[in-house]
């Protein structure tokens, strides 16, 4: 599976990075039609989730995965076919449907395959995922270079056809032992309810702690290029080079940190130093507005460093908790509204950032500190609910394609 996430995130990168290009140029759409596109896109998107994880906990994961990977492959090449405004908007909405419940049952494939190593398969997955996202990356930017909308297209469809080589590899992968479903076989009551996380107070609590934490990704998206576009005598050229630090530190730093919350209490406790790193991102973001060039360029590297810690540390901290916290027999549900704080995130991630970037320096400061707090107020929140011993189940041998 790790090797497929290598795959599925090479495509991705091919048109994530040209998306906006594509509606714009190939397709002509305004900026008005291409924000509201990606913005509908997104909220459909965040029903995939808690749907793919409900389905997962009654189907054969693999089957769900190949199926939803065919359907990203249809929405990505019924994109291909027209340039009208509402087909647009629904095959994007489609893709993003499918692309919120495969992450989500990516996850929880993770969990069932790797077991009690759970946190170290997450890690090298996203690994593989990271170096796949600069490696489409870097083929989008080449082909860019053509500037023909013949260059759009084939990388649309490049990201089209690395959806259905996804399909294909899955077929290699062993099934998992799904611990839903071996209840539910074991069962002499047919009628007994299972556990529903939407009335489960805590988990609610504690994804709605999640959808905070995870504003880091918000901030390399459009805080710091931002920040940095609006921010006297500090170069442009910086903003790019700041992703790609962020991808680097991941790509190198992910894996060894992991073994940092390899246990369900290590885990909890990498939220304090979680909040530390946030606190400071936000205070040498607000420090970069003070000074010169230099002074600001490194003020700006050191908020980068410190994000991407918090991004590796949350990380880490979520793989862990969002398992520990959810009952062996309804793992995919309670992974599947997990799956909701990413994706709501991607929908108000956007607004809290540029509120900071208008406030100014008290902005990202009040940001940090912010996130801080709700990484102690999550450390609190799960203390009593923790299980003494992983709810995982044993781990299985797959193929790593």
């Amino acid at each position: 599976m790790i090797g497929i996430t290598f795959v599925d995130r090479i495509g991705s990168g091919l048109w994530a990075s040209v998306s906006v290009l594509y509606f714009t140029y190939v397709s002509g759409l305004s900026v008005a039609q291409v924000g509201t596109l990606v913005a509908v896109a997104g909220a459909v998107g965040i029903a995939g989730a808690p749907l793919g994880g409900r389905i997962a906990d009654r189907f054969p994961i693999t089957r769900v995965l190949i199926a939803l990977q065919l359907l990203r492959a249809l929405a990505s090449f019924a994109l291909l076919t027209t340039d009208h405004y509402a087909l647009l908007l629904t095959y994007a909405a489609i893709g993003s449907l499918g692309d919120r419940a495969a992450s989500v049952l990516t996850k929880l494939y993770a969990t069932r395959v790797a077991g009690p190593d759970r946190v170290r398969y997450q890690a090298l997955n996203r690994t593989a995922s990271n170096a796949g996202w600069a490696l489409g990356g870097l083929a989008a930017a080449a082909a860019l270079t053509l500037g023909t909308t013949s260059a759009y297209r084939w990388l649309l469809a490049g990201d089209a056809v690395s959806f259905v080589a996804v399909a294909l590899l899955t077929l290699t992968c062993a099934e998992p032992p799904s611990p839903s479903r071996i209840a539910a076989t074991a069962q002499d009551t047919p009628h007994s309810t299972p556990a529903n996380p939407w009335r489960d107070r805590t988990y609610l609590a504690y994804v709605t702690t999640e959808t905070v934490l995870s504003l880091d990704d918000t901030v390399f998206k459009l805080g710091l290029p931002l920040w940095i576009a609006h921010s006297h005598g500090v170069p442009h050229g910086l903003a790019p080079l700041l992703l790609v630090l962020n991808n680097v530190m991941v790509v190198a730093l992910q894996v060894p940190l992991a073994r940092l919350g390899t246990t369900t209490a290590a885990a909890r406790n990498l939220l304090l130093p979680l909040s530390a790193a946030f606190a400071l991102g936000g205070i040498t973001m607000a420090l970069s507005a003070t000074g010169g060039t230099l002074r600001a360029t490194c003020l700006l590297t050191a908020s980068a460093i410190l994000f991407t810690l918090a991004e590796m540390l949350h990380a880490t901290v979520s793989w862990e908790l969002s398992v520990a916290l959810a009952p062996g027999t309804a793992q995919g549900a309670y992974l599947g509204v997990h799956g909701l704080a990413q994706s709501t995130q991607r929908s108000i991630g956007p607004l809290a950032v540029t509120a900071a970037i208008a406030t100014g320096p008290l902005g990202w400061t009040v940001f940090g500190a912010t996130i801080a707090v709700t990484c102690a107020i999550q450390h609190r929140l799960v203390r009593d609910r923790l299980q003494p011993t992983p709810l995982s189940v044993p781990p299985v041998t797959v193929s790593e394609h």
